[in-house]
Order: structure tokens, then sequence, then C-alpha cells
């Protein structure tokens, strides 16, 4: 049998290539076409076409997709710092008992507001008792030594005693006051004026506010050099923020500066702090600078012992877009988002970035605050749209 020619044989495997490619592409550009009457956006006045999509309202690819409304935060000189909120020594007192002795009651609870002279506890000390007596002692003295100095006085007026026997009575009477003034200084630093009924001691609160700590219990015996406070008082409203700030952060720091706060019991707000102190030492193991922020917390949603992120500000009145970074995608040198110019209308726009960190960036060009940016699913719209291209 005559064997095929090899150019007709060529010719044919050619014409295949080219039928079967003109099916495929007519296919393509079949379901191209029916695929942009449901997605194909309306181009914008200042938009190409081919940066825009077009969902209908029951569009499967919507439910992948989080849309949010961008806030508008001061604008950042550094990344979120690590930080911790503590209770601000200048509105809080820690009590302890200045005498020794075993609790009796409890007069207040943990969360309660007290006023300044309210009973936190009452205690059967024998100490206490002892300062009474001896305050009762400098009194009576005293009344006793006055009494001498005048007749002393009288009996020198009629020359019916020496004058250094009146002396010696005036040095004793003013002795026994001295000793009656320190008795006095005691009780009023023991916060109490006289002995109760049943030789009971009244521990009373030294500062209003919240008792957010109650470390003693009923039947207990408490000492005036123990470590730990019977009861921690304070104002929630005054808080400090610890921050621990990288070395190489300290030039965009200073007193005075603002900063803005957030922590994860809130997700998505912010509380405005001021730095109050900056460190004068480094830490030679952290490599770290110890900032203190004072916090006013109307609210009183903060608690002390909070882990927070603290955002140093330049100006709180300068204030950028802030989006996730999950919203952002990066092609070559640029950084693109999808906005929600109306519902199923999404526009892939161009944007300049400030500043970007660990989770989220800010805006400095290309968006503006209240516009709904798509949060989550922004590669996948940006793969359909590099696939209609």
């Amino acid at each position: 049998m005559k064997q095929p020619d090899k150019k007709i044989i060529l010719t044919l495997c050619a014409l295949a290539l080219v039928v079967g490619g003109g099916a495929y592409w007519g296919f393509q550009k079949y379901r191209a076409g029916g695929s942009a009457a449901s997605a194909a956006p309306e181009p914008a006045a200042d938009q190409p076409a081919s940066d825009t999509l077009h969902y209908g309202p029951d569009a499967p690819q919507l439910t992948f997709l989080q849309i949010k409304q961008v806030e508008a935060l001061p604008e950042p000189l550094t990344e979120a710092l690590n930080a911790k909120l503590a209770y601000d020594d200048n509105h809080t007192a820690r009590v302890f008992s200045p005498v020794a002795g075993r609790v009796l009651r409890i007069e207040t609870e943990m969360g309660r507001w007290v006023k300044a002279g309210d009973p936190l506890v009452v205690l059967d000390s024998p100490d206490f008792a002892q300062a009474v007596a001896d305050s009762a002692k400098a009194d009576a003295d005293l009344v006793r030594k006055q009494k001498a100095y005048e007749r002393a006085k009288q009996l020198l007026e009629v020359q019916g005693m020496a004058r250094k026997d009146v002396e010696s009575a005036e040095a004793d009477m003013l002795q026994s006051d001295a000793e009656a003034k320190r008795a006095k200084a005691h009780m009023k630093n023991l916060n109490s004026n006289a002995l109760t009924p049943k030789g009971e001691f009244v521990l009373r609160a030294p500062v209003a506010g919240v008792v957010s700590e109650r470390l003693v219990s009923a039947g207990s015996e408490v000492r005036p050099d123990a470590t730990s406070p019977l009861f921690v008082i304070t104002d929630p409203r005054h808080l400090w923020l610890q921050i621990d700030l990288p070395e190489r952060q300290l030039g965009k720091i200073k007193v005075g500066q603002p900063v803005f706060i957030e922590v994860d019991a809130y997700p998505g707000e912010t509380f405005p702090g001021r730095i109050s102190v900056v460190g004068e030492t480094l830490d030679p193991v952290t490599r770290r600078i110890a900032v203190r922020c004072e916090i006013t917390d109307a609210d009183q949603k903060l608690r002390p012992e909070m882990f927070a992120r603290a955002t140093p500000v330049a100006d709180a009145a300068m204030r950028l877009p802030r989006i996730p970074n999950t919203a952002l995608v990066t092609q070559g040198l640029y950084s693109y988002l999808f906005v929600e110019k109306s519902p199923g209308l999404l526009q892939r726009r161009r944007v300049a970035l400030a500043l970007q960190g660990s989770e989220y960036s800010y805006v400095k060009e290309g968006l503006q605050a209240g516009e709904r940016v798509v949060t989550s699913g922004a590669l996948l719209l940006n793969s359909e749209l590099s696939g209609n291209d």
C-alpha cells in the first residue's frame, strides 16, 4: 500500500488546529459574553471599564465578600506598640492596716463605691487599745501638770515657793503637753479618735473610689508590715498605660504627645490618651524604654492589666482612612483595593499608603472616609477581574 504523503498529513493537522482553535475561541467568547450580561459593570466616567465588576443581587460571589465603611483615624507616627493598662497611682490607694489584729467584720465588698472615711474592716486589736490608753493617760497627765504649774505660780507670788521649783513645774507641764500631742497625732494617723464600745479598731477608706481588690477575709490576722494591701481603692475613670518603647522609635515620642489606644475587648473602638512620662534609662536586656500615658475613661470600659495597642500620633486633628491589610491587593509597585460604588458595583482603585502596619494601613491618596471597601475577598475579585481582561 502506498504511504500517505507527509505534506498532506501536515496540512490536515494544521487545518484541524485552526478549526479547533476557532471553536475554542468562539466558546470562550460565548461564555464571556454570557457572564458579561450579569457581571460586566457600567464603566465609571473616570474609571476604565476593565476596573469594575457588577453583580446581581443574588450573585454567589457576594457571599464571599465583606464590605465595611472606612473610618478615619489620626495619622500615626509608628506602628501600634504593645502596652498594658495599670492603676493610676495618683488616683489609687492601697490600704494596709496600721495596727496588728484579727478581722472581726468586713464592711465593704469588691466593686462597691466608697467615700473617704467609710469603714472597710473591723479589727480586734490590742495595739489599738494600747494607743487609746496612751492617749488617755497623756491627757490626764497634762491636766495634772497644768494644775501643779498654776499652784506653783500662785505660791511664787506670795514667796511661798522658790522660782526654780516653779520653772521645774513649767517644764513638767510642757513635757506632758508634748506627750499629749504625740498621742493625739498617733490616734489621728490611725484615722480614729476614740475606742469603740467593744475596743474594736475600724479601718476606714482614705480616699473615695471603687474597691477594686479585697485581699482579706473574716478571722484572718493582719499586721502593719504585711507585703500585700488589704484593699485597693481606685478611681476607675483614670488609668495609666505602660508602653515598652523600642529604642529605634525614641525620636518619635515626646511628653504631651497624643496617642490612641485599642483593646481586644472593644474591636474597632479607640480611646484617647496622652504621654506623660518618657523613661530616662534603657532596659539593657529588652533594649526598650518605659513610657507612660494618662487615660481618662469616662465610660469606665477599660480595666487595669488589660493588654492594649498604643499608636502615637503627631496631631489628633490630622486623620487618614484606615483599612485592614486584607483589603489590599498588590500588583508590582502599586496597591489596589475595591470600593463599593453602589450595591453590586465594585471598582478597583489604586491608592497610596502613608503607613502600612502588621494589621492595618493608612491611605493618604485615593480613598475618603465613609466610603465602603471590600475588606475580605479582594484577591478573589482581582483574580476574576484579571480573567476578564
